[in-house]
């Protein structure tokens, strides 16, 4: 680890980077799509953000973990509309072909998570 990456921030900053996909890079090894965080007004820690497709899959996987490990296919009906709700606080349908992606791991139509997210939108 170079010692930009020991950098307090960094170590505080941990548990959120592999929450969210993200690696922590030294500032000098910073691309530009790379979000470079200061520490009394210095660059410390850049952070490289995951691209938005495998955001989705790190959703669903958390999605299965959530209920109990089981296949997100194996999930009754009321599960899997708890799935598509929890996905969309979460933005999950702002991604190219989410509702595809969800639907597939589901095992459902798009239309029956077109339903589900319409449903949530009513009182």
């Amino acid at each position: 680890m170079s010692e930009a990456l020991d950098h307090p921030l960094a170590a505080a900053l941990t548990p959120l980077l592999e929450a969210v996909g993200a690696t922590a890079v030294a500032p000098a090894e910073a691309r530009a799509e790379d979000v470079v965080l200061e520490w009394d007004g210095a660059p410390a820690v850049a952070v490289r953000l995951p691209h938005l497709s495998s955001a989705l899959d790190r959703l669903l996987a958390e999605m299965a973990r959530q209920f109990d490990g089981r296949p997100l296919t194996e999930l009754d009906r009321a599960e899997k509309q708890r799935v598509v709700a929890l996905l969309e606080e979460r933005g999950a349908f702002t991604v190219r072909h989410g509702v595809e992606t969800v639907a597939s791991a589901l095992g459902v139509s798009r239309f029956t998570v077109y339903n589900y997210l319409n449903r949530q939108e009513k009182p």
